[in-house]
């Protein structure tokens, strides 16, 4: 019997778009995501995998001013390098869009317009935080102070990183503008609140049947669930989406809260992508089938959002407004939140100058490096800290002297002796345990994504080549082509038979170079093409460039190769470079010294 493909929705975190990303952010959002999405395209999946640009908010609009420009020049600037970033390093999303386009707009209305009119959004006066020097407001992440409840000294005004806990900016200690180091001036507004206790009851029986979440998260997002209480979700801004309700709507100096905006994007990127495709109801087959399943990948910082307030607004909406059509959307399968990446024992900072943006990281070393190192050594379920010397032991010791070597001397050898893969004699025992080895890895690595265990996954994967090299020093083919060049035939037809199963147990984590491998192996196709920018004139006229790709055609199958003998071999060249650990440390770090002076 032919197994159904599921329909898996990769539901990844949007970028804020008030400057490049550095590495901690791909570290969260970015290359887990990716691995998952194209381990289930190499299963036969039924894969949508969206994000966008994060357009709105009080911090695009400080930025703005800074640099003396409008908001939507800043974020058109940055939604150009943002999506470069994210091509050149490989995220292979089906829609990658912005939230200023008229869809976005359109279904983020809708969706706030229903929570309304169902009775869970609710007026009241509270005490908004303004700017004493421009009056501006200010948002809750730009007021920092001493959390009340663990007297955590770098509290922001809408949650403390220390312990967790959502606060409102008035109730910081000594509460001070990060913007330019002044108290805040607190005065009376009226905003529509997200009734969140409402859901409390709902949201944790469902959070507690999710027991395939990471522990940390669901312990986490229980946690919250204690001190659960009710979040504006209007701001007092005169850039975002227009709030749809009486009292609001001709308002020019209220907009719906860029946080609520941000999560409802994943829906309305899921809308976009459909009509883009001239299948406007497509998107249904993900979002209103109960046996599809959604994953949401990203730091820990924004749990709060994915596993209490968007559960809650997806609850609220129920079988919805204009988009619902009777049925209901469903609710997260899974939340996979990464811990944070440190740079060399600091937090990243774009403004101490403690940063390495993905851009500038790309333009000195290879993407696939970057991908296996934040893999192999990232923030999968702990806090952990890049440094330039860990970067190049991990790149030179296991991505080169590992799988690199491998590759290289097994078709340096098949090349220089056959020029064609081998033509076998029968195989011994030795040679069908070794391929036995390396086939079962694809249950088994298999098995670790889909539990987005990506750091083992990607060690069993390794563990293979390794495997496989001891298989080929111990056999030593080359020693016996002038004496036995049958066997030596039978050698190395299994290493390129086994190498060439190994492209593909890589190709999630090393796209690039898992291509490079396959047109070395005489392939045709892709198994992990390009991804391009497309030009979309949307039904309001917006135009505006996507990141997406043509999935469809790559030829890829999580399966065992069947490598036939006789098959040309390209010439051999390396697949990653070794670096000069000397070199490289010293150069980062003067670099990193002189952006700081």
């Amino acid at each position: 019997m032919t197994e159904q493909p599921e329909r898996i929705l990769v539901a990844v975190a949007w970028p804020y778009a008030n400057g490049p990303r550095h590495i901690g952010h791909v570290a969260g959002f970015g290359v887990p995501s990716d691995v998952f999405a194209r381990y289930h395209r190499l299963r036969g999946n039924d894969v949508l995998m969206v994000s966008g640009t994060d357009e709105h908010g009080t911090p695009i609009m400080v930025a703005a001013d800074r640099e003396g420009v409008t908001p939507q020049e800043l974020v058109d600037r940055n939604n150009a390098v943002i999506r470069e970033d994210l091509r050149r390093l490989g995220l292979s999303y089906d829609l990658f869009t912005r939230t200023t386009t008229a869809n976005h707009h359109r279904v983020v209305r809708d969706v706030f317009r229903t929570l309304y009119d169902r009775g869970y959004l609710v007026e009241r006066t509270t005490l908004g935080a303004f700017s004493a020097a421009t009056g501006q407001t200010l948002p809750d992440r730009y007021i920092e102070g001493t959390c009340p409840i663990c007297g955590f000294a770098e509290a922001r005004g809408d949650q403390c990183d220390n312990c967790g806990n959502q606060l409102d900016p008035q109730d910081l200690i000594e509460p001070r503008s990060k913007v330019d180091g002044e108290p805040p001036v607190f005065r009376e507004t009226s905003h529509l609140f997200l009734d969140l206790p409402v859901f409390r009851d709902r949201l944790r029986t469902w959070i507690q049947d999710q027991r395939h979440w990471r522990p940390n998260v669901r312990r986490f997002s229980l946690q919250l669930l204690d001190g659960l209480r009710a979040r504006p979700v209007t701001r007092d801004l005169d850039w975002g989406v227009r709030v749809p309700v009486p009292g609001y709507e001709e308002r020019e100096d209220k907009r719906i809260y860029v946080w609520m905006d941000a999560v409802v994007g994943y829906l309305s990127a899921s809308v976009e992508w459909a009509v883009n495709r001239s299948e406007p109801d497509a998107w249904r087959r993900w979002w209103q089938s109960p046996g599809a399943r959604h994953y949401y990948f990203m730091g820990k910082d924004n749990i709060v959002f994915h596993s209490v307030i968007w559960p809650s607004q997806l609850i609220g909406y129920g079988t919805g407004g204009d988009l619902g059509d009777g049925k209901a959307l469903e609710l997260p399968y899974d939340i996979v939140s990464s811990e944070f990446l440190t740079m060399e024992g600091k937090q990243f900072s774009t403004s101490r100058n403690v940063v390495i943006h993905v851009g500038d990281f790309l333009d000195r070393y290879s993407a696939d490096s970057l991908r296996y190192y934040l893999t192999a050594a990232g923030p999968e379920t702990q806090d952990s800290d890049f440094t330039w010397a860990e970067f190049v032991r991990r790149n030179n010791d296991e991505l080169v002297a590992t799988w690199g070597n491998l590759v290289h001397r097994t078709l340096q050898s098949v090349h220089r002796s056959f020029g064609a893969v081998p033509e076998p004699s029968k195989l011994l025992d030795v040679d069908e345990a070794v391929i036995a080895d390396v086939e079962a890895g694809f249950a088994t690595v298999g098995a670790e994504i889909e539990r987005a265990r990506f750091r083992s996954a990607l060690g069993e994967v390794m563990a293979l080549a390794a495997r496989v090299n001891r298989y080929l020093s111990t056999e030593a083919p080359w020693a016996l082509i002038e004496t036995d060049r049958e066997r030596a035939a039978t050698v190395l037809y299994v290493a390129v038979r086994c190498v060439d199963s190994l492209k593909v147990l890589f190709t999630p984590f090393l796209p690039h170079s898992s291509q490079a491998l396959h047109e070395l192996l005489g392939h045709e196709g892709w198994i992990a093409g390009p991804l391009e920018f497309r030009e979309i004139t949307d039904a309001d006229g917006y135009l505006h460039t996507v990141l997406t790709g043509d999935y469809a055609s790559w030829i890829g199958r999580w399966e065992p190769s069947s490598l036939e003998p006789g098959r040309p071999l390209a010439k051999p060249v390396p697949l990653f470079a070794k670096l000069d650990p000397e070199t490289v440390v010293a150069s980062e770090l003067e670099r990193m010294r002189g952006a700081a002076a």
